[in-house]
């Protein structure tokens, strides 16, 4: 059997993870009178007639059965579906199958360059599709299509997380000080549950023993904190958390900042901004970084990056938000710098995020202060 590529997948290290093997049997190949295109709003393209038009791809032959099921759960969720049809070949024309999206499924875009998505797109996709192709076994085609935003946002996670923080004061790590073996157990779904295996050099020099974890992988998010310096206020945002309601706690509204989900591709600047005005209606131009953290490093993965967002809050009006396609129901407070420091020490600010970024502004308040 003989697939014709004509998207993401003629970019080799990709079909590489998607098949489990590197690929042999290829040849260049065109499908005349088509055209591949951009998928409005997505990062994959799409082929679709076009008169005079040819599309340009790469001819997968001797497919196993195995291949094909891989092939096929990589591409089913997103509405794509094996017809035949004729490519050419220097050797001359092709009976082969080509992955053409369901009608309707997708609005195409402009067209699609092989060239620009490498420069652009390649390594987050690269990274998405290891975890999409873990997944095969456990978890349906279509349920990969609906989270697999969330899988590009956990791979651009581990992206950004490539880039240490300094080790002035603790262990710089060398070559074989830290093993890790994943096991097969644990969770896949939104969040992912790692169990895994480790072994780690230890501060005297010699090596622990072997044992066994599990660690929540999670996404990085953004947060900002909205202050006003000539008016010396905050704004707080309030809303229904999960966390608390399984701990037994019976208030589970928490005081916190904005903050939102780092999408893949997305700067954290941009996603802080961008949560500003769902959350809290609120439009923030040039932020300040205060930190980038782990806020449970003994057990998650998730990681937030967090600024201080100077604007004026007076014409803010204290009113609801949130978009209601996520459930969100979210209530803001303008108050002053001193009510927020008393919230800490009364225990009603109670999510640490917040605790820890309004000790940054109290550190940094007389010079934002003076500069206002």
């Amino acid at each position: 059997m003989a697939v014709f590529l004509y998207g993401s997948l003629r970019h080799l290290p990709l079909l590489r993870v998607v098949l489990g093997r590197a690929p042999e049997a290829l040849r260049p190949a065109s499908l005349p009178g088509h055209a591949v295109c951009t998928v409005a709003g997505q990062g994959f393209p799409m082929i679709l007639p076009e008169a005079g038009a040819q599309a340009d791809g790469l001819l997968l032959e001797n497919l196993s059965a195995d291949d094909l099921a891989r092939l096929d759960f990589y591409e089913g969720g997103f509405g794509y579906t094996l017809r035949e049809a004729t490519v050419e070949t220097a050797d001359g024309p092709v009976v082969a199958e080509i992955y053409f999206p369901d009608p309707g499924q997708w609005q195409a875009g402009g067209r699609w360059s092989l060239d620009d998505w490498v420069a652009r797109d390649a390594a987050l996709s690269l990274r998405a599709a290891q975890e999409v192709m873990e997944r095969m076994g456990t978890t349906p085609p279509e349920q990969i299509a609906r989270i697999y935003p969330f899988i590009r946002a956990r791979a651009w996670a581990r992206m950004m997380g490539e880039q240490p923080a300094p080790t002035a004061l603790r262990r710089d790590v060398q070559p074989g000080d830290l093993e890790v073996v994943a096991r097969p157990t644990g969770f896949d779904g939104f969040f992912r549950i790692k169990h895994f295996d480790l072994r780690h050099r230890r501060f005297d020099g010699g090596f622990s023993d072997w044992f066994q974890r599990e660690t929540f992988v999670a996404f990085d998010a953004a947060l900002v904190l909205p202050y006003d310096p000539a008016t010396d206020q905050v704004l707080l945002i309030e809303q229904l958390r999960f966390g608390p309601i399984w701990r037994g706690d019976p208030v589970p509204w928490t005081l916190e900042p904005i903050a939102g989900l780092v999408d893949a591709g997305e700067a954290p600047a941009d996603t802080a901004r961008r949560e500003a005005v769902e959350e809290a209606g609120l439009e923030l131009g040039d932020l300040k970084r205060m930190m980038a953290a782990y806020p449970s490093p003994g057990y998650s993965s998730e990681h937030f990056h967090c600024f201080l967002g100077v604007c004026d809050l007076t014409a803010r009006r204290q009113d609801n938000d949130g978009l209601a396609d996520e459930n969100e129901d979210i209530r803001s407070h303008i108050i002053s710098f001193d009510r927020a420091m008393a919230l800490i020490d009364s225990g009603e600010i109670n999510a640490m995020p917040l605790v820890a970024m309004l000790l940054w502004l109290a550190r940094h308040r007389e010079h934002l202060r003076a500069s206002a």
